[in-house]
C-alpha cells in the first residue's frame, strides 16, 4: 500500500509543481525536463539495470543451485538456524532460505553487490514458497528486506576511492563513521521490525549473536583504522573477491565430490536468472520513472530549502543542511545520491565538514525504495504492508546517526 501512495504521489507532485511554474512564470521547461527524464529513466531501468543483472543472475543462480544440490546451503542453514529462527520464526531452522540470506548479508558486508543481489533474490523466492498469501509480504520477507535495506558494509571502498580521486588528504578518514553509521541503521532496522512483529530479542541466542558480530566488527575496525588507505583497499579487494571465488570453486568441487551432475545442475539453476530479471522489469520501470519525475520537477530542491529555512530558526548549528540532499536522495536512488555526494565534495571540498558528512550519509544506508521494488517485484508481491515505512524509519535514524557522527569526528 505504501508503494501505491508513493508511486501515485510522485507523479501528482511532479505535475502539480510543473503546472504551478507554468501558471506563475510561464515556465514550460519543467514539463520538458520531467518527460525527458521519465523516458530516459525507463531506458536506464531496462538497459542499464535489468539486462546487465540478467547475466549476473544467470551465473550465480546456477552456482547456487549446485551448492544446494551438494548440501552446502543446507549445512549453512543448520549452522545459522538457531539465531535466524529467533528473527524469522516462520522459517524452519534447516530451510535453505537461511543459508541464502546469510550469503546475501555476507556479500553485502564485503561490498560484493553483484553477488549479493542474486543471493538475495533467491532467498526472497525461497521465503515466498513459505508465504501462505502470495501477493502479500510475510513477516519473514519484511524482516529480510528491511535488514537488507540497512546496507551493512564493512569497508566502504567505493566512497574511499571517490574521495581519493577528488584529492582528499586522508580518503579513508570517513571509514569508521561510515561503518558505525550503517551498523546503527542495521540494528535499528532489526529492533523496529522486531517490535512490529512482536519478536522478543531479549534472549540468549540473539544477544550472543549480536554481541559476537559487534565484537568482531569492533576488532576489524580497530585493526583497519590504523592502516593506510592503500592497504585498506588491498585488504578489501583481496578479501571480498577471494571469498567469492572460493564459494564458486568450493560449490563446484563439492558438487563433484557428492557425485552431482554439476553442469546440468548449473543450467537448471541458471534458467531462473532470465525469468527473474524479466519479472522485475515492470516494477523497476514504474518506481524509477516515478522517482525521476519527482526529482526533475524540483521537489527535492524545495524540500531541502524548506528544511534549511526551518533549521535556521531553531538556533542550532546548521552546517549539516548542505549535506541533506544526499541523505534524502539515498532511499530513492543510489546513483542519484552518489552524484550528489560527488557534487558536494567538489563544491565544498572533500576535506570539509560537508564533504565528509555526505560520505557518511552515502555509506550509512541503502536505496530502500529501489530494493523494495526489486525484491518484492521478483516474487510478485503487491501488498508490502509496513516494509517501506519500517525501512524509511531506519533510514531516518541512519541520517540522525550520520549527523551525530559527522559532528563527533569532523566538526
Amino acid at each position: 500500500m505504501a508503494l501505491n501512495y508513493i508511486f501515485v504521489g510522485f507523479f501528482v507532485i511532479a505535475f502539480a509543481i510543473a503546472a504551478l511554474k507554468f501558471l506563475l512564470t510561464g515556465d514550460v521547461l519543467t514539463f520538458k525536463a520531467i518527460v525527458e527524464g521519465m523516458l530516459e529513466m525507463a531506458k536506464v531501468a531496462v538497459m542499464d539495470i535489468a539486462l546487465p543483472l540478467t547475466g549476473v543472475m544467470t551465473f550465480f543462480l546456477g552456482i547456487l543451485n549446485v551448492g544446494e544440490k551438494a548440501g552446502f546451503i543446507n549445512a549453512l542453514a543448520r549452522f545459522i538456524g538457531p539465531f535466524f529462527n529467533k528473527l524469522f520464526p516462520e522459517v524452519p531452522a534447516d530451510h535453505p532460505a537461511n543459508g541464502q540470506m546469510i550469503m546475501n548479508f555476507s556479500a553485502n558486508m564485503l561490498g560484493l553487490d553483484n553477488a549479493a543481489t542474486p543471493f538475495g533474490l533467491k532467498a526472497m523466492q525461497s521465503l515466498q514458497e513459505l508465504n501462505p498469501q502470495k501477493d502479500t509480504a510475510s513477516n519473514a520477507q519484511i524482516m529480510f528486506l528491511v535488514l537488507h535495506t540497512s546496507g551493512l558494509q564493512i569497508i566502504p571502498l567505493t566512497i574511499i576511492a571517490q574521495r581519493a580521486i577528488l584529492g582528499a588528504s586522508s580518503p579513508s578518514d570517513v571509514f569508521i563513521p561510515c561503518v558505525v553509521g550503517t551498523y546503527v541503521t542495521t540494528v535499528v532496522s532489526l529492533i523496529i521490525t522486531a517490535i512490529w512483529q512482536k519478536i522478543n530479542l531479549w534472549n540468549r541466542t540473539v544477544v550472543l549473536g549480536l554481541g559476537t558480530v559487534t565484537g568482531l566488527m569492533g576488532l576489524a575496525l580497530w585493526y583497519l583504522a590504523g592502516l593506510p588507505k592503500e592497504q585498506i583497499e588491498t585488504i578489501s579487494i583481496v578479501t571480498g573477491n577471494s571469498i567469492l571465488l572460493s564459494v564458486v570453486a568450493g560449490f563446484l568441487l563439492g558438487g563433484m565430490y557428492k557425485k552431482v551432475n554439476v553442469f546440468d545442475s548449473f543450467i537448471e539453476g541458471a534458467k531462473g536468472g532470465f525469468t527473474t530479471s524479466v519479472t522485475i522489469i515492470p516494477y523497476l520501470v514504474g518506481l524509477l520513472v516515478a522517482i525521476s519525475a519527482f526529482r526533475n520537477c524540483g521537489a527535492m530542491d524545495y524540500m531541502i530549502d524548506g528544511m534549511k529555512w526551518m533549521f535556521s530558526h531553531t538556533g542550532w548549528n546548521t552546517d549539516f543542511t548542505d549535506a541533506l540532499p544526499v541523505a534524502l536522495m539515498k532511499p530513492l536512488s543510489g546513483s542519484g545520491a552518489r552524484a550528489l555526494m560527488i557534487d558536494a565534495m567538489k563544491e565544498f571540498g572533500p576535506d570539509s565538514f560537508v564533504g565528509r558528512l555526505v560520505c557518511i550519509f552515502q555509506g550509512s544506508a541503502d536505496t530502500t525504495l529501489y530494493i523494495v521494488a526489486l525484491y518484492f517485484g521478483s516474487v510478485g508481491i503487491k501488498n508490502t504492508r509496513y516494509a517501506v515505512i519500517a525501512g524509511l524509519i531506519a533510514d531516518m535514524v541512519g541520517v540522525l546517526a550520520g549527523i551525530w557522527l559527522g559532528y563527533l569526528f569532523f566538526h
